[in-house]
């Protein structure tokens, strides 16, 4: 998160190399959030690291958000954490890997629901 800065550059005589110093620190950020669109509710955190144990944190956070009754479904892509058997999930919480990039999420979405309702 956050712009790294380009190379600074400076007028100057032909064959003269001023110094041209610029900040070359850079710092990383992840930002986990979920959003319900038909209740414009949502939960997010930004944290300097992404694993298990920030992915754990993440769907607490869910759990804590999601109305009483309803219930959360997550889709997320195949990175490790996202699909690890180390992760706790809520008992109002279903997470759905989409496998292939060219699948309609739509199709396996309506057929997860119809796995959890029976």
């Amino acid at each position: 998160m956050g712009q790294k800065t380009k190379l600074t550059r400076r007028w100057a005589r032909r064959g003269t190399r001023p110094r041209a110093p610029c900040d070359q620190r850079t710092r990383s950020a992840w930002i986990f959030g979920a959003i319900c669109p038909a209740l414009g509710k949502g939960a997010a955190f930004v944290l300097p690291w992404c694993n298990l144990h920030a992915m754990n944190r993440h769907l607490d956070e869910i759990s804590q958000a999601v109305a009483p009754g309803a219930h959360a479904l997550l889709i997320v892509d195949q990175a490790g954490w996202h699909t690890s058997s180390k992760l706790d999930f809520p008992a109002n919480i279903t997470i759905l890997p989409l496998v292939l990039r060219n699948i309609v999420p739509m199709t396996s979405l309506k057929r997860t629901l119809r796995f959890r309702r029976s």
